[in-house]
């Protein structure tokens, strides 16, 4: 379980204009939810607290069965889950509150992502679907929530993700230098933040979706921690070759994709015939691969050489990618958000608490050149809730 990370007293530390927000998400890894509280003002934001709580063995195992075959998951089921999933997003803003003992009536709203389980942003239809009943954590918490942050996007002609580099621009831009930002989660994405200024960023292709699948078919337990299992494997050159072939691979940003894509069908469908019989093998390979994918991506879709790329999400835990990531990209500094004031495990929570400050200050985000929409759209949308706070 990560660690907690709070101020020693938040209520004594509490600005005239300040807007206090919690962000919840959970990603593709499907693994818990990620929860901070943030405490924003006109000239600074803190971390207040920021907690991931796992989910239980029942909904996790709900979870799977739906990314396995979204296409044929039965819709009850699906409806339960969204239920389900909100009760949790609800506990867990409340148990993030309690840890540091700060009220419901303190926080201006909660932004949740909650749990993407599709999406397909190049349909004729682009759709996309997160569950975690905005509505059920209204009323558990008594605090407004802020959801639904990609819709709008895909409505105005854009890929709807990745939205992480939204608070990458915001928080890790310098403008001496030429930076990137690499987040590691099921799928990868990288942020391009030129010294000049601007942002754009695209998703790559998979980081952990498939080492985490593949571990969890032939291991205890859900992560291959570390690495060490793939770093026990050989590299098949052969069959690595031809996962680099993938056509998302060689798309023009913009793009996003997700594990509806990079599935678990997809995975075995490409397997070597004999790959049963070298199981890490195929784990090693499935590392070099996410590497591979990503350093590609940067060096065919990123205008500059870097001066420096920061990683943040689970993966950065995954030191033998890491050091698979590193090899591939020469002597460019590779280092942690945690080295620049951020917390790898929580930027992402940090974004939806960011967003759902900017829905609550009526701003549009300018996602164009990172999704390619249309125009500047307001993210998110609000579920008030129906409680009154005591005076």
């Amino acid at each position: 379980m990560r660690r907690v990370v709070s101020a020693s007293d938040p209520r004594h530390n509490v600005a005239m204009n300040r807007t206090r927000c919690i962000g919840l998400i959970s990603g593709t890894s499907m693994d818990g939810i990620d929860a901070v509280l943030i405490e924003f003002s006109d000239s600074h934001r803190q971390l207040l607290a920021g907690h991931t709580f796992p989910y239980p063995a029942a909904l996790r195992a709900s979870l799977d069965e739906l990314r396995r075959d979204p296409d044929h998951f039965p819709v009850a089921g699906l409806a339960r889950l969204d239920a389900e999933l909100g009760h949790a997003f609800a506990e867990a803003a409340l148990a993030l509150l309690d840890r540091v003992g700060v009220g419901t009536d303190a926080v201006d709203a909660i932004g949740s992502h909650g749990q993407t389980v599709l999406h397909r942003p190049n349909d004729r239809f682009r759709h996309t679907l997160q569950i975690g009943d905005p509505s059920r954590i209204a009323e558990a918490t008594g605090i407004d929530v802020i959801a639904d942050f990609r819709r709008a996007d895909l409505a105005a002609g854009g890929q709807g993700a990745p939205l992480a580099p939204l608070i990458h621009q915001e928080l890790l831009a310098d403008h001496s230098e030429h930076r990137l930002v690499v987040n590691l989660g099921g799928i990868a994405n990288v942020t391009v933040l030129a010294a000049s200024g601007g942002v754009s960023g695209f998703d790559t292709g998979p980081a952990n979706c498939f080492m985490d699948d593949w571990y969890r078919s032939h291991q205890h337990g859900r992560y291959d921690a570390g690495g060490t299992w793939a770093a026990s494997g050989h590299v098949d050159q052969t069959w690595l070759n031809e996962l680099m072939q993938d056509p998302y691979l060689q798309r023009e940003p913009p793009k996003s994709t997700g594990i509806e894509y990079f599935s678990t069908s997809w995975l075995r469908q490409r397997l070597p015939k004999d790959a049963e019989n070298r199981p890490t093998d195929i784990q090693a390979t499935l590392a070099e691969f996410s590497a591979a994918s990503l350093v590609a991506s940067v060096e065919r879709f990123v205008p500059f050489r870097p001066d420096r790329i920061l990683l943040c999400g689970g993966g950065v835990a995954n030191t033998h990618l890491v050091d698979r990531i590193r090899n591939r990209l020469g002597d460019i500094p590779l280092e942690s958000t945690a080295m620049h004031g951020i917390h790898p495990d929580f930027v992402e929570a940090t974004l939806i608490a960011w967003l759902a400050r900017e829905h609550l200050a009526g701003r549009p985000i300018d996602t164009p050149p990172i999704t390619g929409a249309r125009h500047p759209v307001r993210l998110g949308a609000l579920w008030p809730t129906s409680r009154r706070f005591d005076s």
